[in-house]
């Protein structure tokens, strides 16, 4: 008589509501919980009623690629290297720091502000290479199902995002009782979620306003809707190196961030001048 092997179930192994600095919530740091989710080493979640958004003047940064994800606004972007784009709401920033590279981002309305930045950590092949900045349009981004595809590959949804780290970061939009199965590829072993809107069901535990990290591991999760929901899911091969840390910077060791630095430093004479 034949046997069925039950499906496993990944647990969740660490959930957080993040730090809340104002209109910003911290849900994720190089020096936490991304240090265990790397290649994802940051996640930012905005969340504005209404109002002007958040000013960010020039800042710098190298090591890394960052994927900014305004839900409903749009955001003038502009990097040292002189390059000004406008991403409309619901595009996408790429941004690649590599080697050091500054730039700002100035919200162009006054609606409610809902968006997402993450950041991820460069192998060495890549920590060091020339900057960069694409922007992709919303009409522009892939999506399939309820699955909209931020960056990596979901069915005949494929990221336009060339990105030198094997990663998957999705926004799902559920209705209520809706029920998605994920299944990783086979050489994704971490998994989180952020449950941004309502009450998702991950397995067998319920999520509300919180991000959540899976145990390691191949399986699938499923996910199901109590209440109409949306949330972030990523998933990924791990960063095998050692994250190094500068006040901006994320690098694999001290000569690499040290080089970054230095670049970084650099390039702060020639930037224009702050918007008053």
């Amino acid at each position: 008589m034949p046997t069925h092997t039950p499906m496993m179930q990944r647990r969740i192994v660490t959930r957080t509501s993040g730090q809340r600095h104002g209109p910003i919530t911290r849900l994720m740091s190089p020096n936490d919980l991304g240090a265990l989710l790397k290649p994802f080493v940051f996640l930012d979640h905005v969340n504005i009623e209404g109002g002007a958004g958040p000013q960010f003047g020039f800042h710098p940064h190298s090591g890394i690629a960052t994927l900014t994800y305004p839900l409903t606004f749009d955001i003038q972007h502009q990097t040292s290297s002189g390059q000004t784009d406008i991403v409309r709401r619901g595009g996408i920033e790429w941004m690649v720091a590599g080697a050091g590279i500054w730039h700002r981002a100035t919200p162009l309305n006054t609606d409610a502000a809902q968006g997402f930045q993450v950041w991820f950590a460069l192998p060495p092949a890549h920590e060091h290479q020339a900057p960069s900045a694409s922007f992709i349009q919303a009409r522009e981004v892939p999506v399939d199902g309820p699955v909209t595809v931020l960056l990596g590959q979901y069915g005949q949804a494929i990221s336009p995002i060339q990105a030198p780290i094997d990663a998957n970061y999705f926004w799902v939009q559920l209705n209520n009782g809706q029920s998605w199965h994920y299944q990783p590829p086979i050489s994704h072993d971490l998994a989180w979620t952020f449950a941004r809107t309502g009450t998702l069901q991950a397995n067998d535990e319920r999520l509300h306003s919180e991000l959540a990290m899976f145990e390691a591991g191949h399986d699938p999760i499923t996910f199901t809707a109590l209440g109409d929901c949306t949330f972030l899911l990523g998933s990924a091969a791990q960063h095998p190196y050692h994250l190094v840390l500068g006040p901006h910077s994320v690098h694999t060791s001290r000569e690499a961030l040290h080089q970054g630095l230095q670049r970084i430093a650099a390039l702060q004479p020639t930037l224009p001048p702050q918007r008053p």
